[in-house]
């Protein structure tokens, strides 16, 4: 596992660059599969579309008191993951990780 993690790791940190960064990801992992950046992939995808999600929905409102806790809940995220994926761990991301790897399973 020790092998497939270094061989990886590229790619998993890679997947973090919110937006561009998964598809740079994606295309790295395309041939020769790797697990641990297939499951870091799907986290930085879930984080992404979260992200966007959450963004689109707060832009109606034009407060900070708003805005200012989803930034700090998608740096939280991006942060934990990105930090599992530097130390070569597989650890969801709080609260989503779970359901990340559920729906996006079809990512690999």
């Amino acid at each position: 596992m020790n092998n497939s993690t270094e061989t990886g790791k590229t790619a998993a940190i890679t997947s973090y660059i919110l937006g561009i960064g998964v598809f740079i990801a994606m295309s790295m992992n395309s041939e020769d599969k790797n697990a641990f950046a297939s499951f870091h992939i799907r986290q930085g995808l879930g984080i992404t579309l979260t992200f966007i999600s959450l963004g689109l929905i707060i832009s109606h409102f034009d407060s900070l008191m708003i805005s200012a806790p989803m930034w700090i809940f998608v740096l939280v995220l991006w942060s934990y993951g990105i930090t599992s994926a530097i130390k070569g761990e597989t650890k969801p991301v709080p609260l989503l990780g779970t359901f990340f790897q559920k729906w996006l399973s079809s990512i690999s």
